[in-house]
């Protein structure tokens, strides 16, 4: 009579094994998956906020609706340099959109336009692309001092552009500065970095 095989076995119960080698790929995937979301992250935040541009101040390189990526990280490191493209909230309001325009001068440097013709510290500054010429000097007829965390900034189309020569948006301190308008993403014709 052979044994049965139905029904209750009061026998040692063979144990089974844990595939280690299965277990540790697992983790690894796991692992890999966790890490590829957090540098994800990280590059989202730091290096690729997306905005839209709105309104046509700096034309020709950026025009309405353009979209553009926007680094947070650099200006945790250094600070902004003449020349540079920044995203910034208007006297640090948070209701409304970024504002994307060219810093001209920086902390503790003197702004004046006369004749159209933009001053930096008494001297001639000198466009790193081409814009504009400036019809309205604002608040700059005068010589506009800037303070030790403050940043005078133009759009390129001068003549179509709320900056700082008007008091509304005045010098932009560098608490209210978002980041560095680094790369065009949209529309593809204009895809590339922004000088």
């Amino acid at each position: 009579m052979g044994r049965r095989t139905k029904g209750l076995n009061f026998g040692k119960r063979r144990e089974k094994k844990v595939n280690l080698s299965l277990f540790q790929e697992i983790l690894i995937w796991i692992l890999e998956i966790g890490i590829t979301i957090m540098i994800a992250f990280v590059f989202t935040y730091f290096f690729g906020v997306r905005s839209r541009v709105i309104g046509p101040s700096m034309s020709p390189r950026l025009e309405d609706g353009d979209e553009v990526l926007i680094n947070r990280f650099t200006y945790k490191f250094i600070s902004p340099e003449p020349g540079d493209v920044i995203a910034f909230l208007p006297n640090g309001n948070t209701n409304t959109h970024y504002y994307i325009k060219r810093v001209i001068a920086g902390p503790g440097d003197e702004v004046q336009i006369r004749d159209g013709v933009i001053y930096v510290n008494g001297g001639i500054y000198q466009e790193e692309t081409e814009v504009s010429g400036t019809e309205d000097a604002g608040i700059a007829a005068e010589p506009v001092t800037l303070g030790e965390d403050e940043y005078f900034v133009l759009g390129d189309n001068r003549n179509n552009s709320e900056d700082s020569r008007f008091a509304n948006i005045g010098n932009v301190k560098e608490d209210y500065i978002i980041g560095r308008v680094w790369f065009i993403i949209s529309p593809g014709e204009k895809i590339g970095l922004i000088k």
